[in-house]
């Protein structure tokens, strides 16, 4: 008897070796500082789905580097097709390689769904995973072992920037790459209540192995951002700390150190997770440390997804009802705040296991640098400024009116699924209509524009001609938060700040100084007001009463001649139903 038992152990354990090692990543394989590269990926991917009737790996749209981007799929169910996949069920969004010389995903990802898979991990009936195996195929093509100078490990990995040189996680809003419009397709396909964006981080030296961004909770909303904030980020924590991995708000420190404080990361809609939340989906972005060495990297990354799994299978019914709560909290005639600040009078205490850091003589420069001493760790308290407050905030209107000619936004405005329709017939409308007063111009190229800051406008109501086919844009539809982001000029990372409207702010028309004296002449005699303004201006401001260019400039700015388009922002807000 003990030697049947004997044979049976035996022969089990030799199974579970077998199997073991035909599910083994490319990683597992090797010595814990080896990454799969595209190809192993995508190939890992094929065999899960041959192997598994609850795993499908689907191809997407194409990516900058002519490679389609694929999405693979969990579903306990079997079912793929998001037409038919239950509506109670709820859906996780992971994205890998974004920057792909950062792989700590790409590489658990794949040991995740084996472990579904196999039922290694409690296999969830109320959510189905999604993932994006590697998003930044054109930088993961361009494999290297050097441009990670602060990294340590993998032995290879990718490059930060996609084929065409892009950082992607700074084109969602204004989606100039292939790979950013396949995503948004993929992403209103499934519809996640969850994204998860997996990264590597850089910055300062601390004990944590794993940091995390938690989506901002006041720009995600107040219902859902409270829920995330109060709730379902302490509890991922507490879990992952039950299997001893510590964890703390991604260390959002340059030119100091930790011990000073920090400040939570502003994700604007140019981020993934800023983006996401456009459309109520809860946001993580996983950092884990870069001085780490990549096994334990992988490990943490793995724990973080299945964490949030558990919490999102046992919480599914709070999520739905704090997103469709949420949703409703954006009305017309309700404010939206467009710009925010850290609000310094709210300061949070947390514990920190940082190192000590100071300053000493440089030896590769003439100056100081910093440095962290591993042998003096600490656990103390530092402060972290968690909250933005809102310094600039608009009236939601109706609905926008964007006229045909102006194709391109409209066309990025479908591409997101925004609702519309279009004026059927020559009409005049009173609306509430833009004129841009001040901006500033970046003096360097960023992400293949050189972007508007500071952006103030002045507001009047008026009367416009509208042609039959321009679109009407209503605010009340899901998109909402999309729209404003995006249509109100002094948002941070509104289409007029990314440079989608900069024909309006060149002049078209001129004159000829010699001919225009006399029309310049004739018209203040005719606006003896104008001409008091005139005369006024030219008192008050000693520069203008020198410069006779300025002054002919100021008469033709405030004549008939002047072009009406110029600075005149072309899209228009309905402030009344």
């Amino acid at each position: 008897m003990r030697v049947f038992q004997l044979l049976f152990l035996l022969l089990s354990f030799s199974l579970f070796a077998q199997n073991n090692s035909k599910y083994a990543t490319y990683f597992e394989k090797g010595n814990g500082n080896q990454s799969a590269n595209y190809q192993e990926t995508i190939n890992y991917y094929k065999f899960l789905d041959t192997e598994f009737k609850s795993i499908q790996l689907q191809e997407m749209g194409l990516t900058d580097s002519g490679e389609s981007l694929h999405i693979v799929i969990f579903n306990a169910d079997e079912i793929f097709d998001f037409n038919a996949i239950s509506s109670d069920k709820i859906v996780i969004l992971i994205n890998n390689g974004i920057h792909a010389g950062e792989p700590d995903g790409i590489d658990a990802t794949m040991q995740l769904y084996r472990d579904l898979a196999l039922g290694k991990i409690k296999v969830p009936k109320n959510v189905v995973l999604v993932a994006i195996p590697v998003y930044n195929i054109g930088g993961a093509l361009n494999r290297n072992s050097s441009t990670r100078a602060n990294q340590d490990g993998p032995e290879e990995y990718g490059f930060r920037g996609n084929a065409r040189n892009f950082d992607l996680n700074r084109d969602f809003i204004k989606s100039d790459t292939r790979n950013t419009r396949s995503f948004v397709a993929l992403f209103h396909k499934v519809g996640p209540a969850i994204f998860i964006d997996n990264h590597v981080s850089n910055g300062a030296d601390y004990q944590y192995v794993l940091t995390y961004i938690m989506t901002e909770p006041k720009r995600l909303g107040n219902v859902l951002g409270n829920f995330v904030k109060t709730e379902m980020t302490p509890e991922i924590v507490a879990d992952l700390l039950q299997k001893k991995v510590q964890s703390t708000p991604y260390v959002n420190v340059w030119n100091g150190t930790p011990a000073d404080g920090f400040t939570q990361f502003s994700d604007s809609p140019r981020y993934a997770t800023g983006y996401t939340s456009l459309f109520n989906t809860i946001g993580f972005v996983v950092e884990t440390h870069m001085l780490k060495n990549y096994k334990k990297r992988v490990k943490v990354t793995y724990e973080f997804m299945v964490a949030t799994l558990n919490y999102a299978e046992k919480n599914f019914e709070k999520i739905k009802t704090a997103r469709t709560l949420n949703a409703l909290q954006y009305q017309p005639k309700s404010s939206y705040p467009i710009q925010w600040v850290i609000d310094s009078s709210k300061v949070e205490k947390i514990s920190f296991l940082g190192f000590e850091g100071n300053y000493k003589k440089s030896e590769s420069t003439t100056g100081n640098r910093l440095y962290y001493d591993r042998n003096k760790p600490y656990n103390k308290e530092v402060s972290f400024l968690g909250t933005y407050k809102a310094v600039k905030e608009i009236i939601i209107p109706y609905a926008y009116i964007i006229p045909r000619g102006f194709w391109p936004v409209i066309d990025l405005l479908k591409m997101n699924q925004i609702t519309y329709s279009q004026i059927k017939n020559d009409t005049v409308i009173e609306v509430e209509s833009y004129k841009i007063m001040e901006y500033k111009t970046s003096k360097d190229a960023y992400e293949g524009h050189y972007p508007h800051n500071g952006t103030k406008v002045s507001v009047s109501k008026t009367k416009i001609a509208f042609a039959k086919g321009d679109f009407i844009f209503p605010t009340q539809q899901k998109g909402v938060k999309f729209l404003l982001e995006t249509l109100e000029p002094e948002a941070v990372d509104s289409y007029f700040n990314w440079n989608f409207f900069d024909t309006i702010l060149q002049q078209k028309e001129g004159y000829s100084a010699y001919v225009f004296e006399d029309l310049a002449a004739d018209f203040l005699k005719q606006n003896p007001t104008l001409n008091l303004q005139f005369d006024q201006k030219k008192k008050e401001d000693a520069m203008f009463g020198k410069d006779s260019n300025a002054q002919l400039d100021w008469i033709y700015k405030n004549s008939v001649h002047y072009e009406k388009a110029h600075l005149q922002y072309p899209i228009y807000r309905v402030v009344t139903p």
